[in-house]
């Protein structure tokens, strides 16, 4: 008979390895939206969007409410991201780093 593995043995960590490699492994755009869109419900991406718009008006020093008032993102959401962005992983700075790099026409 075969073995199947006891899906309560998980590793969080490993699985979140194997999904870092699968966006590593996309080289365009295209494709990265395409999987983003396969992978997350319309409000996770649209949870994920708010994040990442936040970004650069933080970085410019816009105040919370202003941020708020400019974008609709929650103040709460945008003081999550200003936290990660002071004591997260690096994360930000690097896809900020890659993307500084790329054309906007891209």
């Amino acid at each position: 008979m075969k073995t199947r593995p006891d899906p309560r043995q998980k590793d969080p960590q490993a699985d979140l390895e194997c999904l870092a490699r699968a966006f590593a492994g996309l080289t365009e755009p295209e494709q990265v939206t395409a999987f983003l869109r396969d992978l997350c419900t319309p409000a996770e991406l649209e949870a994920l969007a708010d994040r990442w718009k936040v970004v650069p008006l933080l970085q410019q020093g816009v105040p919370y409410r202003e941020i708020h008032e400019l974008t609709g993102v929650s103040v709460t959401t945008t003081g999550r991201v200003a936290r990660s962005l002071e004591h997260g992983h690096r994360g930000y700075a690097a896809a900020i780093a890659v993307t500084s790099a790329i054309p906007e026409s891209e």
